[in-house]
């Protein structure tokens, strides 16, 4: 794949495709664009890290529920992570787990640029799709 991700056309919200190799990387870069409308994510450094596991009853719900997840750090601490590793997604037991540890540091608007709040991910437009390049997730993020 030759970008991590676009932004797509879209008329009040965010549309994004995140691409990958890898499911994991896909999931990756989903996480580093939704961080890019929130701020620079240059800005970001690592001063704290945290161990993520998120479930879905499909792909699409496990795409879901990691976006959400990462916003609610960020609602409740204010955590911003400029770093992401997806260690692995796996179908066990009827549910799809994804397992990641994260890093970055709480807003700080001295340091860190407020782009545009992000109040949740969701349903919408979302996509899933598996090409002989990879991993292609497409979704909304509601503004």
């Amino acid at each position: 794949m030759r970008k991590a991700y676009e932004f797509l056309p879209h008329t009040a919200d965010v549309y994004i495709a995140a691409y990958g190799s890898t499911l994991e990387e896909a999931f990756e870069n989903a996480a580093r664009a939704m961080l890019e409308v929130m701020t620079d994510p240059a800005s970001v450094e690592v001063e704290r890290r945290l161990g993520i596991k998120v479930e879905g009853f499909d792909v699409e719900s496990l795409l879901y529920n990691w976006l959400e997840e990462l916003l609610f750090h960020f609602d409740s601490e204010g955590l911003l992570f400029s770093e992401v590793k997806v260690k692995r997604i796996a179908r066990e037991n009827e549910k799809y787990i994804l397992e990641a540890e994260v890093g970055g540091e709480a807003f700080d608007p001295n340091k860190h640029e407020s782009r545009t709040l992000v109040k949740a991910a969701t349903y919408h437009m979302m996509e899933v799709l598996k090409t002989d390049e990879g991993y292609v997730l497409k979704f909304v993020l509601d503004i």
